[in-house]
Formats: structure tokens, sequence, C-alpha cells
């Protein structure tokens, strides 16, 4: 088997994504313009969707889990008086309203979509269905049904109001559509509703504001690139522990090994050698036990 081209370098990329462009195509950019044997994202957007994209680069793509069970942050708007096919301003209309909410009764519909809530995806999604992605079978036709899915939601909070649209701030856990919160909103108040403009602005410890513009993501910038990647560990929300140089070399091939740092037994961390980050892993006794190995170029 052929090995993919490319150099071998590590880090994390944040991109500023513009409405037109989908988050695979920003992966490829971003892949290309760094000339990286491996590249993956934290979360997808949708092509009409703006905002921060996280780009895994090389064993940077060992730690994207733990960047997709972060919280995330969006700031949306909603269209008042029309359900479309998608939940979005893309989709054909199926549905309209002459009725528009007040902002004091968007305010007080707001409560039943926080916390622990029950979400039903958009059916043109990437959700599968008996091994078919949703958006596919939307696009041929097909009559099905999707199962609601429970959804974490931190915040939700009106920013904004007019007449036929407002804006909103979404605080979500793992696996939440923005088109469904729009969607379900607007048969809440009476008046239906799809969502206007949507823009990440943070996922976990990534915020949009330190992203670098998708339109400066080029080969003839790679030098000022690099110096923008973050550290592998930049996603990790766990405790650091260090390793001794005997320890590090254990881990280094997927043994336990000695940590000169103390935590509490059975702790996820992260290790490091040197300032370098070398492994994921669970603490037992003065050792760290790794689950995920970061191979040093």
């Amino acid at each position: 088997m052929a090995r993919k081209k490319g150099r071998e370098i590590s880090g994390w990329l944040l991109v500023d994504k513009p409405a037109g462009v989908g988050s695979t195509d920003v992966v490829g950019r971003v892949r290309w313009a760094l000339d990286a044997k491996k590249a993956g994202h934290a979360g997808t957007l949708d092509p009409d969707a703006t905002g921060l994209l996280a780009v895994a680069l090389g064993e940077a793509t060992k730690t994207v889990p733990y960047l997709t069970e972060a919280l995330k942050a969006y700031d949306f708007t909603v269209n008042w008086g029309a359900e479309t096919a998608t939940d979005d301003a893309a989709g054909e209309v199926l549905r309209r309203s002459d009725a528009r909410p007040s902002a004091q009764a968007i305010q007080d519909a707001l409560p039943a979509f926080r916390g622990q809530i029950m979400q039903v995806p958009p059916a043109v999604s990437a959700v599968k269905v008996d091994g078919a992605r949703a958006y596919t079978l939307a696009r041929e036709g097909e009559d099905f049904t999707l199962a609601a899915r429970p959804l974490w939601v931190e915040e939700l909070t009106l920013t904004g109001a007019r007449d036929d649209q407002a804006d909103l701030r979404l605080v979500c856990g793992k696996g939440g559509y923005v088109r469904a919160i729009a969607r379900d909103l607007g048969r809440a108040l009476g008046c239906l509703g799809h969502v206007h403009s949507l823009r990440r602005v943070w996922s976990g410890p990534f915020d949009v504001a330190e992203a670098i513009p998708f339109e400066r993501i080029d080969r003839a910038a790679q030098a000022q690139l690099e110096g923008a990647l973050l550290p592998i560990q930049a996603a990790l929300d766990l405790p650091q522990m260090r390793a001794s140089d005997q320890g590090a070399a254990r881990i280094a091939n997927g043994n336990p090994g000695q940590v000169l740092d103390h935590e509490d037994y059975g702790a996820e961390v992260w290790v490091s050698h040197q300032g370098r980050a070398i492994a994921i892993g669970r603490y037992m006794g003065g050792e760290v036990h790794p689950s995920r190995v970061f191979v040093r170029p």
C-alpha cells in the first residue's frame, strides 16, 4: 500500500470558516497549505455556517474526541414565519405562518430548551439511518424518521429581537443541531422558524477570535501558519504530569511509566517529557498507564 504523501507535522490550527465552504474543504486546504500528511477536524459546520473550525494535524488527531465532547457556543439568527426542508434558509419552504412572537414570548419559551433535552436532528443531517446518511436519503426523496437524541444545553439566551427575526446564543454539548433548536422553537411559539445565519464562536478551549481567516490558508503563508499552530495538548482539559526519563521511554512504547507528579488514583492525565506531550493515560500509583501515545516525528 502506498504511503500518504506529506510532512509529519502535528498541532492544532484554528480556522475562521466562511459561508459557502464545507468543513472537509477547509481541512483539505489546511493540509495542502502545510503539506501535512494527516489532518482532521473536531465538529462539522454546515456549508452556510461560519466561524471556528479546529483542524487537527498529525498526532493531534488523537485528541479530537476530547474536543468533540467539549461544550461549544453558537450565535445564530432565526427567521420567523416559515419552516423549511433543511431547517435553514437554503431549504424549500414547507409551511408558513403569519404569527410573530414577542420578545417576552421568546424569553418565556427558552427554559424548555435548556438542560437535558431530547432533540430530533434535521432531516438533512449526517445522522445515519440503516447505514446511510440522512441527507442522502432526504435528497433521494426517501421516507424515513429520525429518533430523538439527548442533548445537554448549557445556555440558550435571547440577544436581540425584531418583528421577523431573533438573535440567540446557544452553548451545548456533543451532537447538538442549531437548526433543530430553531425549528422546535418556532413550533413551540406557534410561528414556525428556521436558521437564517449561524456562527460558531468557541469550542472547548478554542475561540474564533484566535482563528485565521480561511482566505489566508495558502502555501505562500506556510511559515506563518506553522507559527500559528497550537500544541497537541491545547485541546485537553486534563491535568499534566511530567514523566521521568525512564518513564518516558516506557510510555513511548505503550507501557506504564514513572511520573514525577501526583494525582488522584485513576485520574486521566496527559504526560509530558522535556516540555513535549507524549501520551494520554491513567495515573495509578506513581505510574501512568498510556491509552494514547503521541509518536515523535
